[in-house]
């Protein structure tokens, strides 16, 4: 794609996330072929985003990271978004419906990096992200279905997008994580006080790490390496539940910590 084809590609998404309507499927011109133009797109709507009131990024997703998630979107890979510092949240939030498309929640595994991660040293593996990681926590990402048909969607297009994201509630942050079997540990997301789903951390890439450890290494590829101080979600232990009206939805990992959030 031509410069101006990302740029336009990139104003053509951001339609729906700053007030207007679902987004329906781009037309070819602005289609990216392949992954390598998706992640230009994103590049180039955050700034348009940016310049729209989204204020800076501050932390990252990570989407794909199950096979429940595979399955659910038909891709076999992890993908990776960006999270505006304007939706997130801490703790416990209440939040309009209105302020969303048709929302989504995923109970996630978040990290919180005390080291840049330029990938100077080689490939980043399970056990050498760990030392760049200060905190862990459990986390509620907020997703919006802001398309017409997502489906009719391939990859690259969602991957331009952000991958749903919509924001986060993050959970209190343990810094004794260390002391936890991340892959052992259970998360469970309740709508209405009534539990919809759970799963293990092993769900994520077989190690929630697995995941911090391919992420590192995406950046650091493209030049725009993790930083000290960002977040990241780690992946979803549970399918994405959608729904449409009032709610109020609560996760726990155990050993971590809890997030919640009331859909008004």
């Amino acid at each position: 794609m031509e410069e101006t084809e990302i740029q336009a590609a990139a104003e053509f998404l951001a339609r729906s996330r700053i007030g207007g309507p679902p987004t329906p499927s781009p037309p070819p011109h602005l289609t990216p072929e392949n992954e390598r133009e998706g992640y230009a797109i994103q590049d180039a709507l955050h700034s348009v985003l940016a310049g729209a009131g989204g204020g800076r990024l501050s932390g990252h997703k990570i989407g794909c990271t199950t096979a429940v998630m595979q399955e659910f979107l038909s891709i076999d890979h992890p993908c990776a978004g960006c999270v505006f510092e304007t939706t997130v949240f801490k703790g416990a939030v209440e939040l309009p419906l209105s302020r969303f498309h048709r929302i989504g929640v995923e109970c996630e595994i978040a990290a919180r990096l005390g080291a840049d991660m330029l990938g100077a040293r080689g490939p980043y593996t399970r056990e050498s992200v760990t030392d760049a990681v200060t905190a862990c926590m459990g986390a509620i990402e907020l997703v919006d279905d802001r398309y017409e048909n997502y489906s009719a969607l391939a990859a690259p297009v969602l991957i331009a997008d952000d991958f749903f994201n919509a924001g986060v509630v993050l959970g209190d942050e343990n810094q004794q994580w260390r002391a936890l079997d991340l892959a052992n540990v259970c998360g469970v997301l309740k709508i209405d006080g009534t539990e919809r789903a759970s799963g293990l951390g092993s769900d994520i890439l077989g190690h929630p790490m697995e995941a911090l450890a391919w992420l590192a290494n995406h950046r650091a590829g493209i030049g725009r390496p993790l930083r000290s101080g960002d977040f990241v979600l780690l992946g979803s232990v549970v399918q994405t539940v959608f729904f449409d009206a009032p709610a109020h939805v609560a996760i726990e990992l155990e050993g971590l910590s809890c997030a919640e959030v009331r859909f008004t």
